[in-house]
């Protein structure tokens, strides 16, 4: 039986694998990666029935710390608890408001941080933090690694979103506490975060924080070390 190649140096695929992808499809994942966007400005048009669902499944493959898989998601369909998550992001964002440096405070108030009333749907992602799935391995040193198992699916959830067109915003200008009482979920469930799903009123390629001039995205050199 003859011995199968080894990749060449430099090469982007290993030829011994039986899962190829070629360049036009790694092109498209750069696309994707560069399309998706935190969301804040929705269209109302409702989703089609099973999005979330859908969506869900592809989070389920996402990487998580001992196959644990931590992630809960909780769908937020009731008008109440829209509204009461709605009065609490208010509440922070003036907190947050007020915390703000002077000459950064009129900006931070002309920003659109979320999309509560016009996504058609909404929900949250906690880490179940008392998981016996995975029996404990990998997180003995490191048991915040549950909650960023839960992280990876939120990614997932993004991109897979984008893929099919629809547009994801995290919320994050909200207490933990209050939320996970007002989602009525266990109290060892770790908050993650609020997250509006709909279709983007207009696509765009740079952050929106960057066009409104809060910040800059920067080149990976900045972020690398050697």
């Amino acid at each position: 039986m003859a011995a199968r190649p080894h990749p060449q140096p430099g090469r982007a695929d290993d030829p011994s694998s039986p899962v190829r992808f070629d360049p036009t499809f790694r092109g498209k994942l750069r696309d994707l990666l560069t399309w998706r966007r935190d969301v804040r400005r929705f269209r109302r048009d409702p989703l089609p029935a099973g999005t979330l669902e859908q969506l869900f499944e592809l989070a389920c493959l996402a990487p998580s710390v001992g196959l644990s898989q931590p992630w809960r998601f909780v769908v937020v369909d009731d008008r109440a608890r829209r509204a009461a998550i709605r009065k609490n992001f208010e509440l922070c964002n003036a907190q947050a408001l007020v915390a703000q440096m002077p000459e950064r405070a009129s900006l931070y108030a002309r920003l659109k941080l979320a999309g509560l009333d016009e996504a058609p749907a909404h929900f949250a992602v906690f880490a179940d933090r008392s998981t016996e799935q995975g029996h404990g391995l990998g997180r003995h040193t490191m048991p915040e690694m549950i909650d960023y198992s839960a992280v990876t699916a939120v990614h997932t959830i993004w991109l897979a979103a984008r893929a099919h067109g629809i547009g994801m915003g995290w919320v994050s200008i909200l207490d933990p506490k209050a939320v996970t009482t007002l989602l009525d979920v266990p109290e060892h469930w770790k908050f993650i975060g609020y997250f509006c799903l709909g279709y983007p009123q207009a696509d765009d390629v740079v952050p929106e924080l960057e066009r409104a001039g809060w910040e800059r995205r920067q080149p990976s050199p900045v972020v690398i070390q050697r």
